[in-house]
């Protein structure tokens, strides 16, 4: 969550309301039971470990003193770290999806880029595994274990084509190769 919050940021400083309504639209139905209250813990945390700096903004009558967040440049490096980052069994799927919404809004980074990043990752883990399984005794337990690992690799796999179709065509309608 909070590296999301922080790839938010990347495009524009935001109130914690804001962010809230951003989060919850990025992820549609699964969005729904995101408490606000967790995004003003986040930003606090963030805030605390220098990532974030929180102004005072004139807002309403009703609410005359707002407070706005922005990304240091540490927050900065944080979420470009984060956007370069790939692996398995991370990452969950919801952050995963965040990453590339937050990656597009604030154009730091091509969704479909970052798409293959992680299908490389997890070609890469799928051949290690699939070798395991080839290495074992017949009848090991261990042989189960790994046949699950590889259904779970094929089936992210699966899912992350159709990521990289959903926004090669996002790309593709804004007149923008890719994403």
């Amino acid at each position: 969550m909070q590296d999301a919050v922080l790839a938010m940021l990347a495009k524009e400083p935001a109130h914690g309301y804001h962010l809230h309504a951003r989060l919850q639209r990025s992820l549609g139905p699964l969005g729904e039971a995101m408490n606000r209250g967790q995004i003003y813990v986040t930003l606090g945390r963030l805030e605390r470990a220098g990532l974030v700096v929180c102004e005072r903004a004139e807002g309403l009558p009703e609410r005359p003193e707002r407070k706005v967040y922005a990304l240091t440049p540490a927050g900065q490096q944080r979420v470009a770290a984060w956007l370069a980052e790939v692996g398995w069994p991370k990452p969950d799927l919801a952050e995963f999806h965040l990453k590339l919404a937050a990656a597009a809004a604030a154009r730091l980074a091509d969704p479909v880029e970052l798409v293959a990043a992680q299908r490389r990752e997890l070609l890469r883990r799928l051949r290690e595994v699939q070798g395991a399984v080839l290495a074992e005794a017949a009848g090991s337990p261990a042989v189960l274990l790994l046949e699950g690992v590889v259904l779970r690799l094929q089936a992210d796999l699966r899912w992350l084509e159709a990521c990289e179709r959903a926004w090669s065509r996002r790309g593709n309608e804004n007149g923008v190769e890719g994403g």
